[in-house]
């Protein structure tokens, strides 16, 4: 029986390599000198230091840039909310999406069965897998969601004929 499971994971290999041409170009860049702009990442958590709201959106906006050079989709981006430091530092923590959360499981699961279609869909864990009995309708499949669901960036593998 044809399949392909649903997933949503980053190459976290080109996370951590565009965490650390940020950090360099914090360490050379003029308008940062002097101050304690940072970016660490731990595990699947980025987290950007800063000496006032606007310093973190300029590290944000390397990071952004940085993350699409090596060709990440943004979207793995969950950004956090500010929080405040010792004296008048803040830091923002940025996690990385990996899996597909229940919550969009079920509403992919649903565009599927209200599309009509002969596959089922079925959440195993943080993928989805869809399966038919054409090669066809699973194609179809996959264009229907990659349209219905544009917040986050989805991938498909593991397709068996």
């Amino acid at each position: 029986m044809p399949s392909f499971d649903t997933v949503c994971e980053p190459n976290l290999v080109e996370v951590k390599n565009a965490v650390e041409n940020t950090s360099k170009e914090i360490g050379t860049r003029f308008d940062f000198k002097g101050t304690s702009a940072a970016i660490e990442i731990k595990d699947k958590e980025i987290t950007l230091f800063g000496d006032a709201d606007f310093q973190l959106q300029q590290v944000e906006d390397i990071l952004r840039n940085k993350m699409t050079k090596r060709n990440v989709d943004v979207r793995f981006l969950e950004v956090g909310k500010v929080e405040k430091i010792g004296g008048d530092k803040v830091k923002q923590v940025v996690k990385v999406r990996n899996g597909i959360e229940s919550e969009l499981a079920k509403k992919i699961q649903k565009i599927i069965k209200d599309s009509k279609m002969k596959v089922q869909a079925s959440i195993q864990g943080d993928s989805v897998r869809v399966t038919g009995a054409k090669r066809d309708d699973l194609q179809a499949a996959m264009a229907l969601i990659k349209k219905d669901v544009t917040d986050v960036p989805l991938s498909f593998n593991n397709f068996r004929d």
